[in-house]
């Protein structure tokens, strides 16, 4: 697969193409299960795909020219600025050979839980969550009980759009950081019911 990694391919080594969090999943997975803990399945969008989702709308240009001369401490402006960077992500089409891979998968899992619809935790893992000058994590969104193949897409979209929050642009402007350093991953993973155990 092109732009899909399933948890349990995944190690700490990985962190550059599906970011901390998703890296970490995969290395409970593939540690845990063998032990009997039970560690809700999933996959990774990853951050190539991200990169490749701005370059196939050509937005790459477009959020570049959005951000000349951003000051971050006029919030009006940042407001305004980040909106409009988030909209044309929204707007945005996948690559079809993404699109396809990112519900087949989708499918997949489904299935390995018996359901048409599995219900997914759609969650943003940043290449960059946690270094030692700085920490990104829990700075991106993530969106829970998503179900359907549309829903999930959508999820995903929004995913890539939560990098240009105002929060996480004026972190990367304070910190020195360009706005495509910071790549992004999404993990696509099971729901559980917590209440049930």
């Amino acid at each position: 697969m092109k732009w899909i990694r399933w948890f349990n391919e995944l190690t700490i080594a990985d962190v550059p193409q599906v970011g901390g969090k998703n890296a970490s999943l995969g290395e409970m997975l593939r540690e845990l299960t063998p032990k009997g803990i039970r560690i809700p399945d999933g996959f990774a969008v990853t951050a190539q795909a991200y990169r490749a989702f701005l370059h196939y709308n050509e937005l790459e240009g477009q959020i570049s020219d959005l951000l000349k001369g951003l000051n971050t401490h006029d919030v009006n402006d940042l407001l305004h600025r980040t909106e409009q960077i988030r909209s044309l992500i929204l707007a945005g089409d996948f690559p079809p050979d993404m699109r396809q891979e990112v519900l087949t998968s989708y499918q997949k899992l489904s299935q390995e839980y018996g359901m048409s619809f599995a219900d997914v935790a759609v969650r943003s893992s940043a290449t960059a969550e946690d270094l030692p000058t700085a920490s990104f994590a829990g700075q991106q969104e993530s969106f829970l009980n998503v179900r359907g193949e549309a829903m999930l897409l959508e999820s995903v979209k929004k995913c890539f759009a939560s990098l240009f929050t105002p929060r996480a642009t004026s972190y990367r402007v304070d910190m020195g950081f360009g706005h495509f350093d910071v790549a992004l991953s999404v993990g696509v993973q099971k729901m559980v019911r917590s209440d049930l155990a």
